[in-house]
């Protein structure tokens, strides 16, 4: 055992050891606040901003990109500011800056205000996604692991449907009271889960893990398909609602019920993905959900049937959320031990934030430079998730190669 998993603590004697629950609801709340509402409850803001004329169309576009932007730089930075302040104290830390994002953004004070706040709540975002997993699988029994992990990023498909149920009700007292009502719910959420949280900890600082020249391999392999997988998530997450009411031509409020289908995607996604990956493995569970994302993206480029969209939403809103234990549990797969896994998995989430801030930027600069052709860019979706799938299928095959 190196000097960094010694510095972990030990995970809990047994199913029943107090406290595992509540740390683990403790943990989907993180996600909840952090990226669930942060992140997905602009998306159904989208056509009420512009309606509101808070911004003009195109900065409101631009500035859905700004929470992809700082999700990198928490993702690059999360594992540094443990070490600086420990990493229960920065998931507290985030969960309260992000429930101050919200109330910034009640006040159009000027688009640079509102990147500002907008950034912020993405770098909480990043960094509650790159500590949260340490903290609460530390101390999970190995049995639980699994379903724990798809509990705790249940947050996030928690966050599409609450989003999408909660926004249009907030928008009858307006975009301001739209903005407070989400920093009370979040203030609310991370107030009732403050006591669930362990004592606070540093991590011990420690040097590079050594790892076979196969692992090292087997992981850039996977930092290539979790970065096409976020160039391929993009657009439904970020756009969906606009799609609907601009690309579409339906109400607003047809098209939050079309993020809420989407919200239900999410929900399913993490525990059916889990599901699947116990009984046919974390690869093959990937490879195909992969397929059914080629499959989906591909045909909202063309069809308008109102039936096949609703199918074709709802299985993409699987992949977001239910991607995250799946490339997590093939990170475990490749390297073992508290420390190197979470090292794998920041690296992960960093490459997944460095190109879905990339491809943000990209899909707005697409979607005004093409006078909002949503086709575009889940054209742009469907490519990213064959090439993620073709890799896989490569790698794989290379790796099982005779020598």
């Amino acid at each position: 055992m190196n000097s960094e998993d010694a510095s972990l603590p030990p995970p809990d004697s047994g199913p029943s050891s107090p406290g595992v629950p509540a740390l683990i609801a403790a943990g989907l709340c993180a996600s909840l606040v952090g990226i669930g509402l942060a992140r997905f409850a602009y998306t159904p803001l989208i056509p009420a901003l512009i309606a509101a004329h808070w911004f003009s169309p195109d900065a409101v576009v631009f500035l859905a990109a700004a929470n992809l932007l700082g999700y990198l730089l928490g993702a690059v930075g999360g594992r540094h500011l443990a070490s600086a302040v420990g990493s229960v104290a920065a998931l507290k830390g985030a969960m309260l800056l992000t429930v101050l994002a919200f109330l910034a953004c009640a006040m159009p004070v000027s688009p640079a205000w509102f990147f500002f706040w907008r950034l912020l709540s993405g770098v909480t975002g990043g960094v509650i996604m790159v500590l949260v997993g340490s903290v609460v699988l530390a101390r999970v029994p190995p049995g639980r692991k699994g379903m724990a992990a798809g509990a705790i990023f249940l947050g996030l498909g928690v966050g599409i449907a609450a989003s999408g149920t909660l926004v249009p009700l907030l928008l009858r007292t307006g975009l301001t009271g739209a903005w407070l009502g989400l920093a009370a719910i979040s203030l609310v959420v991370t107030v009732a889960t403050w006591r669930a949280w362990p004592a606070n900890e540093r991590p011990r600082a420690s040097g590079s893990m050594a790892l076979p020249d196969e692992a090292r391999r087997t992981l850039r392999h996977l930092y290539g398909q979790y970065g096409l997988m976020a160039l391929g998530v993009v657009p439904a997450m970020v756009f969906m609602v606009d799609y609907a009411v601009r690309g579409l031509h339906w109400s607003i409020a047809a098209g939050s019920l079309l993020w809420v289908v989407f919200g239900l995607g999410a929900l399913a996604g993490p525990l059916s993905y889990g599901a699947a990956a116990d009984r046919i493995g974390f690869t093959r569970t990937n490879r195909i959900t992969l397929a059914l994302q080629v499959v989906a993206a591909a045909l909202l480029v063309h069809t308008t049937s109102i039936a096949l969209v609703l199918v074709c939403v709802f299985v993409l809103g699987t992949f977001p959320p239910g991607a995250v234990p799946i490339v997590l549990g093939r990170v475990s797969e490749v390297v073992t031990g508290p420390a190197a896994v979470q090292s794998a998995w920041s690296r992960a989430t960093t490459a997944f934030a460095l190109v879905q801030a990339t491809a943000g930027y990209l899909d707005s600069f697409l979607l005004t430079a093409s006078g909002g052709n949503h086709g575009l860019l889940f054209l742009l979706a469907a490519v990213a998730f064959l090439a993620a799938l073709a890799w896989d299928l490569l790698a794989g095959r290379g790796e099982h190669a005779p020598a």
